[in-house]
């Protein structure tokens, strides 16, 4: 699709309202082929009245069909046979489910200036070698999970002079090794050349306080990052505000708080959010986001408290043009933040509750029946 191609080769990462008429234009012809090649995507759009030339403004976006990540965690939906696909891969699975998701070719071949074009507005990209602490899983052939390819390929924003993992595989099951970790970034504060510590936040809370226990405090050279990926999950009850983590990072790692960078995404949705230098999620022309009533799922205005629907014309291979997430958040206009990026950003405030997003999924699984896969 070419329009998937000149929506995400633009330049102007933050200009949405240039990119209006592109993003539309990738939607119709996302829409059109999912309805065509997925015959269980299909028949939730007629069940919904929905064609794709409804699509005239950004406002008509909302009548796009959300289907909830919860529908991928009990049925696999595909636009083309798996033979064609460039790559399948899964979700985290801490509910115990997990969804499986395919990646076309064209778009690996659209995320790549999307990464690239980001990844330099916010400072990832570097010439200079790095050692690389990956707060996450070491990658191996049983693990499909988005979440550690993402992790791995982050590592080669700057040439990665070293890895090493906190999570490695051990006879058949990943074991954290935290102590590990600690040391190897003690003997990194010696090294000419920065570090990256990259992966979950929790794990990069228990890290520290790990450090702070075994009375390690170290200065990891000048240009050393933090890239946090992906979110405190399991470790929810246990979360601490952003300023009480930065604050530990730059006690225990030296490394300030302007050195911090965020990501949020979801392998339903591989669009590629970055904090900007006030640590907020500014929408990208890549997605849009709109923030609907959990009861009715009726778009709310700026500043309304509500469930997270993310949409990008990005996968031929899923049909994950629409996606309601199970997190609540809001949108605060851009000229707010004081970061100079005008479009609205998006803050996220916690998960919901699995059952209040229950309805939604169940609906879309009795329009499509009993099968598995579509």
């Amino acid at each position: 699709m070419l329009s998937r191609q000149g929506l995400f080769w633009r330049f102007q990462a933050y200009d949405l309202p240039r990119s209006d008429k592109a993003f539309l234009r990738a939607c119709r012809d996302n829409a059109t082929y999912h309805i065509k090649h997925c015959p269980g995507y299909a028949a939730i759009c007629r069940h919904l009245g929905f064609a794709p030339d409804q699509l005239r403004t950004v406002e008509d976006l909302a009548k796009i069909p959300v289907i909830p990540t919860l529908f991928f965690k009990r049925k696999a939906l595909f636009s083309m046979p798996q033979w064609r696909m460039a790559m399948k891969v899964t979700s985290s699975g801490t509910s115990g489910k997990f969804s499986r998701i395919g990646f076309d070719w064209g778009c690996i071949i659209a995320e790549a200036p999307m990464v690239v074009n980001l990844g330099f507005r916010h400072h990832l990209v570097s010439p200079k070698p790095a050692h690389c602490v990956i707060l996450g899983y070491k990658p191996h052939r049983s693990n499909h999970t988005g979440v550690t390819r993402t992790m791995f390929g982050l590592t080669h924003f700057s040439p990665p002079l070293s890895r090493t993992y906190a999570l490695n595989m051990v006879d058949g099951s990943y074991v954290p090794d935290l102590d590990a970790v600690a040391k190897a970034l003690k003997g990194l504060a010696a090294s000419p050349f920065p570090a990256r510590v990259i992966g979950f936040p929790s794990y990069l809370w228990f890290g520290l306080q790990r450090m702070e226990e075994l009375g390690l405090e170290v200065k990891l050279p000048k240009g050393s990052r933090i890239i946090l990926a992906g979110g405190w999950k399991q470790h929810s009850s246990q979360e601490v505000d952003k300023g009480t983590l930065y604050a530990l990072v730059k006690k225990v790692l030296g490394i300030p708080e302007e050195n911090i960078n965020e990501l949020f995404g979801a392998v339903e949705h591989p669009v590629f959010y970055n904090t900007c230098e006030r640590h907020h999620f500014h929408i990208p022309i890549y997605g849009r986001v709109i923030i609907r009533d959990p009861d009715t799922l009726e778009p709310l205005p700026m500043g309304r408290v509500g469930l997270v629907n993310l949409i990008s014309p990005l996968m031929t291979a899923t049909p994950t043009l629409s996606v309601m997430t199970d997190d609540l958040g809001y949108l605060t206009p851009g000229e707010e933040c004081g970061c100079g990026i005008s479009s609205p950003y998006l803050t996220i405030l916690g998960r919901v509750g699995m059952a209040d997003i229950q309805t939604c999924a169940a609906g879309a699984s009795e329009l499509l029946g009993k099968g598995e896969a579509f």
